[in-house]
């Protein structure tokens, strides 16, 4: 349905006149006739009762004035829907991430909710070997990642770095070491995350070349209860550094890094290249500006230890 001839047609039921309507649409009042023409051809039912002279409607022009009125209402409000996508007054970006990379991502969404604040940003949690696929596809916005993918098509932008440590309670016997070997991680009791994941892979796979069991005794599926676990006196776990920065600052977990295992890694986003919203644009901006920045600083610092 045409829905500027549906426009001239509510404005001649409404004025119950053809040559007022053209006046008020800035039209000929043959344009209007002919557009009114036009949707009786379409609808196969004739609107006016051409023997009136106040442009009486008939039963089809009642329920296509009550029905079309519905219609431009829903048109107009689409329009200024998708006028707010384009302006960033709305919209919604969605983030595939593990438990862990959430608090790396933290600083990057306060830094876009405070340029972007009627934008929804929904992280949702989704295994690290499914994200790339999923963003490749479109039914993700970004995923936070800690190994490159191998799907094509993905830029990556890195938004921090973390390093996993052993979390230790303040009275524990490794708590007051600089640094701990992996052999003293195998002699604790362990407490681990149930959730499989490439990290977690790859550590294991570290201990195994060197020929040292892990004693995981307690296995939970959320980073906090490993945590609690840990204040509790449970066992130890090797986490990212990130997860624990409230304990270890109160002092309730001690942060210690293990030789070998415990390096700086980095954390991206990853997104498609093309076709992404205007909300997701948004977001790669401030992803992209914070990384910027974060190399300038870089830089600089190298510099000033010259």
């Amino acid at each position: 349905m045409d829905l500027n001839a549906l426009k001239i047609f509510l404005t001649v039921a409404q004025e119950r006149s053809f040559s007022r309507a053209a006046a008020k649409v800035h039209r000929t009042q043959p344009a209007v006739s002919q557009a009114v023409r036009r949707l009786e051809t379409d609808l196969g039912e004739q609107l006016f009762d051409r023997s009136s002279k106040t442009g009486t409607l008939t039963e089809a022009g009642r329920m296509l004035q009550n029905y079309g009125e519905r219609l431009i209402r829903l048109a107009e409000e689409t329009e200024s829907a998708v006028r707010d996508l384009r302006d960033l007054r709305r919209g919604r970006v969605l983030i595939g991430a593990n438990e862990a990379a959430v608090h790396t991502l933290l600083p990057l969404i306060v830094r876009f909710r405070q340029q972007y604040p009627e934008i929804a940003i929904d992280v949702r949690r989704v295994p690290a070997r499914q994200i790339p696929v999923e963003v490749q596809q479109g039914s993700l916005d970004f995923g936070a990642l800690t190994f490159h993918p191998a799907e094509e098509g993905l830029l990556e932008v890195p938004v921090g770095s973390d390093e996993l440590v052993l979390l230790v309670w303040p009275s524990h016997p490794l708590a007051s070491r600089r640094q701990v070997t992996m052999e003293d991680v195998g002699r604790e009791a362990i407490v681990a995350h149930n959730d499989p994941s490439p990290a977690r892979e790859r550590v294991l796979r570290l201990f195994e070349q060197h020929h040292i069991a892990l004693q995981m005794v307690i296995s939970l599926p959320s980073l906090d209860g490993i945590k609690r676990a840990v204040e509790s006196k449970l066992g130890v776990a090797m986490l990212p550094r990130r997860c624990a920065i409230t304990e270890i600052a109160n002092r309730r977990l001690v942060a210690v890094p293990v030789t070998g295992v415990s390096r700086r890694r980095q954390v991206m986003i990853v997104c498609r290249r093309q076709h992404r919203s205007h909300a997701a644009d948004a977001f790669l901006g401030v992803a992209q500006r914070v990384n910027e920045t974060k190399d300038t600083k870089d830089t600089k610092g190298t510099k000033d230890t010259k």
